[in-house]
């Protein structure tokens, strides 16, 4: 039974599989979008739609969401390319213009916008008001060209693996054929692992707990970052006198801070954070999550290609995990676009995303799991907070620094 042809299937509608999505629809091409679960238990606020319909759904509700992301410049400007980054709400976006780094003991390091002599160094946004953003420019682009299907909820039942079409059987039946199968489906990718794409999870053994509150003192669009006791705690400005958590610890201390109630997490990370930003209110139940180093020896195969949490995964100390997917995602468009009168399929195309994302995504990998070793370990507690002063006495040097942190 031959089934419904694409250049392109997308596997996995979250942030960076439904911004390739859309990228590629805009340049033309023929692209299905797959994602098994049904929007209202993956996106924030969103209700229930039926399969292939588009996905537009609820405006998200008032309640802050725990799950944020720094979007770097570069990022910004590609979401803008594509519509989304204006259907945000602006009242619920703060850039950040100042981050200040504080050692475990006497090291410090201050990035600023403006001595870099740029507008700002990130942006902070929720992940379901982006995920809506992103569907809301979907459904626009649906409704001018309809180069772009969805199938929602929809699993794959199987996949027959071949030249020039791979074979994917949905539950319901239906069968597409795909010159290229893109797997966007996350850091525990069945496609990853159906393709035989081998991957290294190295684990921390810590977590992330994540939460939301508000702040007595104006943040002033200032990120705060402390190294303490091989812990990361991270405060990110959110608009109004609030600020998002990421405190990356040991697992038994994170399960122990989510079991605080509310004014004791509040007290706790307060007095973490010195009272930098006076007394703190709970916005959001806090959240942990494990933090892990994920390494793939291959991210193509003839047929095939991963981009975004599938293709590596990165300690969260710098906030990139997202802004390395959306760079995979608008690379593979561009060299798929160039290509366009070859095979989506091909190896030899594949090949140059491959090249091209190999170095920043090892760069970033090497640098986040080097800092986590360095701030765990007491022995070089000297080193690393003298290089910090060093650094922060050398503007050229923190321009640099801020010119890789937008890239």
């Amino acid at each position: 039974m031959s089934g419904e042809r694409y250049q392109v299937v997308i596997v996995g509608a979250g942030l960076v599989g439904a911004a390739a999505a859309l990228a590629l629809g805009r340049q033309g091409l023929r692209v299905a979008l797959v994602e098994r679960q049904p929007p209202d238990t993956t996106f924030h606020g969103f209700q229930p739609v039926e399969s292939r319909t588009p996905l537009v759904g609820h405006v998200p509700d008032e309640t802050w969401d725990t799950r944020i992301y720094a979007i770097s410049p570069a990022s910004q400007r590609f979401l803008e390319r594509l519509g989304a980054w204006q259907n945000l709400d602006a009242g619920r976006i703060q850039p950040v213009f100042r981050m200040d780094v504080a050692g475990d003991r006497s090291g410090a390091l201050r990035l600023d916008a403006y001595e870099a002599g740029v507008s700002h160094l990130a942006t902070i946004v929720e992940a379901g008001r982006l995920q809506h953003a992103l569907w809301q420019a979907l459904w626009q682009a649906l409704q001018a060209d309809g180069n772009v299907v969805l199938h929602c909820p929809a699993d794959i039942d199987s996949m027959q693996w071949g030249e020039p079409y791979t074979r994917l059987t949905l539950a319901d039946g239906s069968v597409l054929e795909a010159e290229l199968v893109v797997g966007a489906d996350g850091a525990a990718s069945r496609i990853r692992e159906w393709a035989g794409l081998t991957s290294t999870l190295t684990p921390y053994g810590q977590s992330g707990v994540v939460a939301n509150f508000a702040c007595e003192m104006p943040h002033r669009g200032t990120a705060f970052q402390w190294f303490s006791d091989g812990d990361i705690l991270a405060w990110l400005p959110l608009s109004g006198n609030r600020l998002s958590m990421v405190w990356s610890t040991r697992t038994e201390h994170a399960d122990e801070l989510v079991a605080l109630d509310a004014a004791a997490l509040a007290d706790k990370v307060q007095a973490a954070g010195h009272d930098r930003l006076g007394a703190l209110r709970l916005l959001t139940p806090a959240a942990a999550f494990p933090l892990r180093l994920i390494r793939v020896d291959a991210v193509i195969a003839p047929g095939v290609a991963l981009i975004g949490d599938a293709a590596h995964g990165v300690h969260p100390l710098a906030g990139q995990g997202v802004n390395l997917g959306f760079g995979d995602g608008e690379a593979l468009v561009d060299v798929l676009v160039q290509h366009r009168r070859a095979h989506c399929g091909d190896v030899r195309v594949l090949q140059r995303y491959a090249r091209e994302r190999a170095e920043p995504v090892q760069r970033m990998q090497a640098l986040t799991h080097g800092l986590h070793h360095l701030f765990g370990d007491d022995r070089v507690a000297w080193l690393r907070n003298a290089g910090m002063q060093v650094v922060n006495r050398l503007p050229p040097l923190k321009a640099a620094l801020v010119r890789e942190a937008m890239s």
